[in-house]
Formats: C-alpha cells, sequence, structure tokens
C-alpha cells in the first residue's frame, strides 16, 4: 500500500489550503496523489431525488456515479479507520489525509500562531513535520508556511 502521511491541525489552522499546496508540488514530480478528507459529522454526495440517491434509497449497497473522465461511489461502510480505506488506493504512490489525528500514522502538524496558542501534536511520537509561523521547537523538522518545496523534498526522501 501507498504511505499515508495525515495533515493535522486545530480547525482553522490552514489544513486544506497546506493540502492543496503539497498537491501540485507532487503531481509536478510525477506522483499519482489520493486524498481523503476526515468528514467526522458525515457527508452527502448525493442530491434528494437525483437517480443515484434514488438508487441508495431504493436499497443499493454501492452507486457509481461515472461521467467521461470523472467516477465517484457511495458505498455503505463501517470505516472509521484509515486501514479500511487503502484498498481504494492501491495504484496511488501516496495518500495525503486531512484529519484523522488519532489514528496511529505519520502526521505533519500545520499550526498558525494567530489562530491557536498551542500546537495539537505536542506530545505525539507520530508527528515527522511541523509547519508554522511560530518559533514553537517540536523537535521535528520545521517548515514555514509558505515553504512548500521544502516540505515536499523532505516527504519525498521521507516516503517517496
Amino acid at each position: 500500500m501507498p504511505p499515508i502521511i495525515s495533515i493535522v491541525g486545530k480547525s482553522g489552522s490552514g489544513k486544506t489550503t497546506l493540502i492543496e499546496k503539497i498537491i501540485p508540488e507532487l503531481k509536478r514530480r510525477g506522483y499519482k496523489i489520493g486524498t481523503v478528507k476526515h468528514a467526522y459529522h458525515g457527508f452527502d454526495i448525493d442530491q434528494k431525488g437525483k437517480d443515484s440517491s434514488r438508487h441508495k434509497e431504493a436499497g443499493a449497497d454501492m452507486v457509481i456515479i461515472a461521467s467521461p473522465g470523472k467516477i465517484a461511489m457511495v458505498k455503505d461502510d463501517d470505516c472509521e479507520s484509515l486501514e479500511c480505506l487503502e484498498k481504494y488506493f492501491h495504484d496511488m504512490d501516496i495518500i495525503i489525509v486531512e484529519g484523522y489525528k488519532k489514528e496511529n500514522k505519520p502526521k505533519i502538524e500545520i499550526f498558525r500562531s494567530s489562530t491557536h496558542k498551542r500546537p495539537l501534536c505536542k506530545k505525539d511520537n507520530n508527528l515527522i513535520a511541523f509547519v508554522t509561523d511560530s518559533n514553537i521547537d517540536l523537535k521535528v523538522p520545521k517548515f514555514g508556511l509558505e515553504e512548500i518545496h521544502s516540505l515536499v523534498d523532505f516527504i519525498e526522501k521521507k516516503y517517496l
């Protein structure tokens, strides 16, 4: 299975923005990237009344919505850990996850001093890097908020 790296941080820290910057740099280097967004409050991609939603409502356990160049899958699954999601990413080089801060996977924390007082992963042994505008030292490699090239160099060297 491809390596999994979790991008973690408190709400409003910039996790999605960081991922949006990491992906194009990895793509430029030729890697296939899968991502997972941990939606702990649930989600629904089907619009009520659309055919795919009607298929699910009728009892389908899995629905794939396909169009030229794109597919989406809605599948009933009690998946709460990253391990059960890995089967969907077998053809990727790396999986970047937003969230899953409690999983036992390598983590990169983003921390903005203007938004929060303390980092989230201060005592997490899975923390591999810290992206911040602060002078806090968590004893892992530290990158500035705009040091994307250096951060991807680190990811590439360690995991790819």
